[in-house]
């Protein structure tokens, strides 16, 4: 039997394999969520709810099980790891409660003799694919909310991150949630993509991931007209005027920076600093980063860990070159760390303009590229000057600034002094090529029901 082979990105070493599922095995796990589907979404909604919570018990119980091996298979360090349990953990514990909540209507009736009543139902068996870098929080977000709206899923965990999505499984099914009703296979994500995107009883897709892989996936899926959601890349500004709480923002900016060593679809790419606030700015974190070690996340203090795999530190190390190349001045780091393997230095790059490569593109490492501009419409302009729109951040202390950028910004979220995005009660997605739908709070669950208007007339009859 083929095998999918995990590698901890830190160490080089093999952790575990997995199956490498053949086109028959993935159409049979695509074959028993569907048959799932109609006992499941049968059950009371208090009944889903009572399994997603023993579920959350269980996991919580031995969350430190769940943060050494994610550190082991995705690099990142284990108080990152600790902390996406908690935030994927969260996701369960919301839906757990929002599926007893999604409510209908009744509507003054246009008929004398009847009424109308409007329902949400689940909208059938449903799939999705997810990325490595948040091998958890992804599978969670998106299979708490379909198990609750009472739907059925099959989910697709990246290849270099399947572990952690095995495990939750094994965890749902000692916590009684059934074959079929959550469903995973790993193995050649087109073989999948397609299966899934082709098959008509699978009415939904889930996709987190790049831009140019949803474009295919909802090309695919227009021959059977699927309802998807669709989380893709961003080019996330970060916006830092001089009215801003420096100190804080810098924080801020580090923070949300090297989170999982910078490869977040919300990481900040774009740093725009106000040209009377720059040198003091880039003075703060050329500090703040020097004194953050890079190394294995086997230790209980953060660290900057490994790049994904090597494909990834190629990016990286291509997109400094070049910029720097182009007339890039590099601050600090700027190249592969002493430890060798996939580790790369926390770069900052200055003297940048809009026109190199590293403007408009995903860096997908620990480096800070870092602009300066004058106004605060210039800011908001260049901001905007992307095809993406899936998150922004600014730092400012002036309220009706601060009221002018959620307006005019083109984004799905707006982060206001803050460098924190995500919880389970806020409703998580893009705009323009970032994609569509949301994820989290009550948005979310409304993306896996359809609303159901029903007539009943006659009433006054005998």
């Amino acid at each position: 039997m083929k095998t999918i082979k995990v590698y901890n990105p830190s160490t080089g070493s093999l952790i575990d394999e997995c199956a490498d599922m053949t086109e028959s095995e993935v159409k049979t796990a695509i074959e028993r969520t569907v048959n799932a589907f109609p006992s499941w979404s049968g059950k009371l909604a208090l009944e889903r709810s009572a399994l997603l919570r023993k579920w959350h018990d269980l996991v919580k119980a031995d969350k430190e099980v769940f943060a050494r091996l994610m550190t082991e298979e995705n690099g990142k360090c284990l108080a990152e790891s600790r902390a996406e349990i908690d935030y994927g953990l969260g996701f369960i514990e919301w839906y757990a409660e929002e599926g007893k909540r999604v409510y209908g209507d009744t509507i003054p009736t246009h008929d004398p003799n009847g009424a109308v009543i409007v329902t949400k139902e689940p909208i059938g068996p449903t799939a999705s694919i997810t990325p490595w870098n948040f091998p958890f929080m992804m599978i969670t977000r998106k299979i708490a909310t379909a198990l609750a709206a009472g739907c059925t899923m099959i989910i697709k965990p990246a290849e270099d991150t399947p572990l952690t999505a095995i495990k939750l499984l094994e965890y749902a099914r000692t916590a009684g949630i059934p074959e079929g009703v959550f469903e995973l296979v790993t193995g050649d994500p087109k073989m999948i993509g397609s299966l899934f995107t082709a098959d008509p009883n699978i009415r939904k897709i889930s996709f987190t991931g790049s831009t140019q892989i949803g474009k295919l996936l909802v090309e695919q899926s227009a021959k059977t007209l699927k309802k998807l959601t669709m989380e893709l890349g961003g080019n996330a500004p970060f916006l830092i005027f001089d009215d801003a709480n420096i100190e804080n923002a810098v924080k801020g900016l580090v923070s949300a920076k090297l989170r999982n060593s910078g490869q977040v679809c919300i990481s900040p790419n774009r740093i725009y600093v106000q040209d009377t606030c720059f040198d003091q700015v880039v003075g703060l974190l050329i500090d703040a980063v020097s004194k953050i070690e890079v190394g294995d996340g086997l230790r209980d203090e953060f660290v900057v860990g490994p790049l994904i795999n090597q494909k990834a530190l190629d990016k990286v190390l291509k997109l400094v070159n070049t910029t720097v190349e182009k007339g890039g001045k590099v601050q600090l780091g700027g190249k592969i760390h002493d430890q060798g393997g996939l580790f790369y230095e926390p770069t900052i790059i200055t003297d940048l303009t809009d026109d190199m490569e590293i403007h408009n593109v995903e860096i997908f490492g620990p480096v800070f590229a870092i602009y300066s501009f004058t106004t605060e419409e210039e800011a908001i302009a260049r901001a905007n000057d992307t095809e993406y729109g899936l998150v922004s951040y600014a730092y400012t202390e002036n309220l009706g600034r601060a009221f002018r950028l959620s307006r005019q910004i083109q984004s799905g979220m707006v982060i206001l002094n803050s460098g924190s995005v995500g919880t389970a009660s806020v409703p998580f997605g893009g705009v323009k090529e970032s994609g569509y739908g949301r994820e989290g709070s009550y948005y979310g669950i409304e993306e896996y029901v359809e609303v159901k208007y029903t007539l009943f007339s006659g009433l006054n009859s005998h």
